[in-house]
């Protein structure tokens, strides 16, 4: 067991997310002139973007993974750092730190990294890079702050080991639950929190036997913007240059916001969200759902032609999952 005599709930936050791609002028295209982020660097192995005065929330790195490849979690000081570090170390798990141009290329003054659930990179940091010159873009603001940049949503085939590791390593708390059946599967979803935000990380498995039926490591990313208007503006831009909207607008029955979910040009799914709620720790209860989306959030093409292209890759991936090893740090 790890010890918990000391709490770091409320002391960690998403701050950036490392994509890999050889599409780098789609993705520019689609953040830039669709979802709407400010473009801070453009090279030919590299490019950065900004919601707010971080110098760095999104990078997009040149390479062949088609996938997010790091989380970059901030910590409120280095004190939180040595109680992770610690609690590793417990599990004969080493952080390696860098610094230098590969941290300033994320937006911070150095960072340390392991090799996290799911085999994507986990990068802690506690000094972010800020950056007041103005933002150029459509979105009137993203929500940020406290809570950080949004979430993520990741299938597991060890879903004790990855809930595990971010309650006893991070202190993450369980928020709620919802299973629902989709596309003749049942899934389990358990959404964790670390701060106000009602969740930083959704772990879904299925039930009985595990598959995991998602070529990538994510399922979705989500970004908060602050209108409504900032969220129908991103819809009209990203389906005016032709993405796939994976799900019409619509609203989740536990953090009630209001969002669409597109096709990034990864594969894996970005959520554009608004008026999600906060937790009031003193008087929050968990519950379960019996269901992902309260109204909305059907698909753009939701034909039989659709529905069969999307399911027989999610099929044979789901069966292709049987023969790899997940990793887990635990």
């Amino acid at each position: 067991m790890t010890d918990k005599k000391i709490d770091i709930f409320n002391q960690i936050s998403l701050g950036y997310v490392v994509i890999e791609s050889r599409k780098t002028d789609q993705w520019r295209s689609f953040l830039v002139d669709g979802i709407g982020l400010h473009l801070a660097q453009n090279t030919k192995e590299l490019m950065t973007f900004r919601m707010d005065d971080h110098a760095c929330r999104l990078i997009v790195r040149h390479g062949p993974a088609e996938d997010v490849v790091a989380f970059g979690w901030e910590l409120a000081n280095l004190n939180t750092l040595e109680v992770i570090r610690s609690r590793l170390k417990q599990h004969n798990i080493n952080m390696t730190e860098s610094s230098g141009s590969e941290a300033s290329a994320r937006g911070v003054e150095n960072f340390w990294r392991i090799r996290g659930p799911k085999d994507i990179e986990f990068e802690y940091y506690t000094q972010p890079i800020l950056d007041d010159t103005p933002l150029k873009t459509p979105i009137s603001a993203f929500e940020t702050g406290v809570g950080g940049m949004g979430h993520a949503a990741i299938i597991s085939r060890v879903p004790d080991k990855m809930l595990n590791f971010f309650t006893d390593i991070m202190d993450a708390r369980v928020t709620d639950y919802i299973t629902q059946a989709i596309a003749g599967v049942t899934l389990d979803f358990t959404f964790l929190r670390f701060n106000e935000r009602h969740h930083t990380v959704a772990i879904a498995a299925s039930q009985g036997v595990k598959l995991d039926p998602i070529r990538t490591r994510i399922q979705h990313m989500n970004l908060m913007v602050e209108t409504v208007e900032d969220l129908t503006g991103a819809l009209q831009r990203v389906r005016k240059l032709g993405y796939e909207i994976a799900r019409e607008v619509g609203r989740h029955p536990n953090d009630h916001d209001i969002s669409f979910y597109v096709v990034s040009p990864s594969g894996f799914e970005l959520e554009v969200g608004w008026n999600a709620r906060t937790v009031d720790e003193a008087n929050w209860k968990i519950q379960h759902y019996d269901r992902i989306s309260q109204w909305g959030h059907k698909p753009q093409n939701p034909g039989l032609i659709n529905f069969l292209r999307v399911n027989s890759v999610n099929f044979w991936n789901g069966i292709l999952s049987l023969t790899r090893k997940e990793h887990s740090p635990l």
